[in-house]
């Protein structure tokens, strides 16, 4: 039977990041968070929490996440806390709920502005 590369001795992880990765097709009636940058700001997140060493969390690109309109869609689970991520500058609040739990208020995604 294999062991997990890792260590690990139960499947999961404390919070589980989705930032949207999806992109619409050139004139697409929608805008698509690939186009505002998410893959980087996706990658950025993912590596800034593994150098702060924040244990335990998964950080990857999901599909649609279909909130495109209002900037690049995050979710953090199991909160299921949603975000709009403007540029780099919000990193380190996403980071900060990752750490301790805290949500950042004011990158909370809004549908009614």
């Amino acid at each position: 039977m294999p062991t997990d590369p890792k260590g690990r001795t139960a499947p999961g992880y404390e919070r589980h990041v989705f930032v949207c990765g999806h992109e619409r097709p050139e004139g697409a009636s929608r805008p698509s968070c690939s186009k505002r940058g998410s893959l980087d700001l996706m990658r950025l997140l993912k590596t800034s929490a593994k150098t702060a060493g924040i244990p335990n969390v998964r950080v990857q690109k999901s599909g649609c996440l279909d909130f495109c309109e209002f900037g690049t869609t995050c979710v953090v689970y199991p909160e299921g806390t949603w975000y709009s991520i403007s540029n780099e500058d919000d990193i380190p609040k996403i980071l900060e709920h990752l750490r301790t739990g805290t949500v950042a208020e004011e990158l909370r995604l809004k549908l009614n502005k």
